[in-house]
């Protein structure tokens, strides 16, 4: 009969929760940069510049079809070959970032395309300027249509960020690992590792419905 013997967790939970503030630090650089990223490349997709357009459909796809682990790998590895060297946490934030706009921007795309162009001529015989168009009557009714699924990105980025121990990044997976090789407790230390990945999910899923409840929660006529 196996003999569950979680102390060696609990003697080492400093290591697990130093990991797991790396594993939301990472994530939260990531989701404020990979949002930027999104919302230019969405404007760039749904501008009248076709060459740009061309570059921002290459982008999106090359990173939609390739693993995230081949492009943690091609950052680390690969880009070190032309002179450019980064720590590993640099790399997994790069990596994070890279991915999770791809993603976003074909997200925040559609949100905008799904505005009607009504309201925009509506804005504009109103004299609005273009900046206070592009952000009262485009981006931010985009961002309330899309938000949902953009979230649930965000959510699948933090879970994603647990590829980035491959490189030695010290994240929350990468103490869990360096803890087994220690202890050898794999079905404790992974239950543990499971359940902290579970609230991490938990937590910032309910960050984001307190900022949908702030932000985009306002009457549709408003």
């Amino acid at each position: 009969m196996y003999q569950f013997n979680f102390q060696p967790v609990f003697d080492s939970i400093d290591l697990l929760l130093n990991g797991a503030w790396l594993t939301v630090r990472l994530s939260l650089m990531a989701m404020a940069a990979g949002l930027v990223v999104s919302v230019l490349g969405a404007v760039g997709k749904t501008s009248g510049i076709r060459a740009l357009r061309v570059l921002i459909d290459i982008y999106v796809e090359v990173i939609r079809n390739t693993p995230f682990l081949i492009q943690i790998f091609f950052i680390y590895f690969g880009l070190p070959a032309v002179g450019l060297s980064m720590s590993p946490d640099s790399a997994a934030l790069l990596a994070l970032v890279i991915n999770v706009g791809a993603y976003g921007t074909e997200i925040i795309r559609s949100g905008i395309e799904s505005i009607p162009r009504g309201q925009i001529e509506a804005g504009r015989a109103l004299g609005l300027s273009p900046v206070q168009i592009f952000r009262h009557v485009v981006i931010r009714p985009a961002l309330r249509n899309v938000y949902p699924s953009l979230t649930s990105q965000f959510i699948y980025l933090m879970l994603t960020s647990s590829v980035v121990s491959v490189i030695s990044a010290n994240d929350l997976a990468s103490a869990g690992a360096d803890l087994n090789a220690r202890t050898f407790a794999s079905f404790e230390i992974y239950l543990v590792l499971t359940i902290m990945y579970f609230l991490l999910a938990l937590g910032f899923s309910t960050a984001f419905g307190m900022i949908r409840r702030v932000f985009f929660d306002y009457p549709a006529g408003r």
